[in-house]
């Protein structure tokens, strides 16, 4: 009988594990609306919603406009959310040049809250300084000494001039522009002409109109500069300033009315000293030593107080409320200009 015989073999290795083909993937797209832009109207203009109404978001832009940046909360959320790469235009996309730009961003964002932060540090401090003791101008002698000599006779001490009292209206001259006083009356809608080379001024506005009655800061392009200074229904009578919020520079107001007004357009040297109580909006220059400002208001809407001092990263928002307020804050030294946005009766006491 005949038996198989089974030879060894070389035994084959398996073969190789070959890796799963990865699918490319398609980059999202991105959005016509650029990061740095956006990053910019939400940081200067965001109170005013400019930001979202540059995303396409006219609804939850109308709603923050009238809501002044949701009580400042809305605003900071907005802001963080642009930072962070999360804000997205209005059709979902993430908006243009975020990868190659948030580190500006940031870096400039931290810059702000540094600055802010020293400058309030700095304005906090006491402008008090020590008193020092002067020294004594006894003639007295101990016994004993030397013989009393008589003083010599004093002779008159020419009085120095008084300082000038008009450093705050100087002050707002050089750094804003002056002009001559410009006065328009009319009915209805209607478009008013500003001096040219002037960077802010103050507008203050009548209206006996029973409707909207709307003034509103436009560009060379008649596109609006940012600046909204009356948004109302019905009569009114205020002071308000632009060119302080605005994102380009403004050259006419235009006017939405039903009823007739009256605009006067005055160089800011030229409002009161701050007023210790009023009613409405006003304007006010200040040009007193940093200290604390303590503010009530009795009325229902905003209630906003602002301080320009045209420095460097003062962003001057001393109080932005709706209704009851009462409340200190702290105030930078002057010269600056004070503005208040209100609708019912407030006080302010500098200290």
């Amino acid at each position: 009988m005949t038996t198989d015989t089974q030879h060894p073999t070389a035994e084959t290795p398996p073969p190789a594990p070959v890796a799963p083909a990865v699918p490319d993937v398609a980059a999202a797209p991105e959005s016509e609306k650029s990061f740095l832009v956006t990053f910019v109207l939400s940081l200067l203009l965001g109170f005013i919603a400019v930001d979202r109404f540059y995303l396409g978001k006219v609804g939850t832009g109308i709603l923050k406009l009238i809501t002044f940046g949701g009580f400042g909360i809305w605003y900071l959320i907005d802001l963080i959310l642009v930072l962070t790469g999360a804000q997205k235009d209005k059709q979902g996309l993430i908006l243009a040049g975020y990868a190659q730009h948030k580190k500006i961003a940031w870096i400039v964002m931290g810059a702000i809250i540094v600055l802010s932060l020293i400058s309030s540090a700095l304005s906090g401090g006491s402008d008090d300084a020590p008193a020092v003791d002067a020294p004594s101008t006894s003639t007295e002698q101990s016994a004993g000494t030397e013989p009393d000599v008589e003083p010599a006779a004093e002779e008159p001490v020419a009085e120095e001039p008084a300082e000038e009292t008009n450093t705050a209206q100087s002050w707002a001259d050089d750094s804003f522009g002056t002009f001559d006083t410009i006065t328009e009356s009319g009915a209805g809608d209607n478009l008013i002409t500003l001096p040219a080379g002037v960077s802010a001024a103050m507008v203050t506005a009548t209206h006996d109109g029973g409707m909207n009655f709307v003034v509103n800061a436009l560009d060379a392009d008649n596109e609006p500069t940012g600046d909204l200074l009356v948004n109302t229904i019905g009569s009114y009578t205020g002071t308000t300033v632009y060119g302080f919020n605005a994102f380009t520079d403004a050259t006419s107001l235009q006017i939405t009315a039903d009823g007739n007004w009256t605009i006067t357009v005055a160089p800011l040297s030229t409002a009161p000293a701050l007023a210790a109580s009023g009613t409405g909006d006003g304007v006010f220059l200040f040009d007193g030593s940093a200290g604390k400002l303590t503010a009530t208001h009795d009325g229902t809407m905003n209630f906003i107080v602002q301080e320009e001092t045209d420095k460097a990263f003062s962003l001057g928002l001393l109080i932005n409320d709706i209704g009851d307020y009462s409340g200190t804050v702290p105030l930078s030294s002057g010269p600056s200009v004070i503005s208040v946005r209100a609708d019912g009766s407030w006080t302010l006491a500098a200290e």
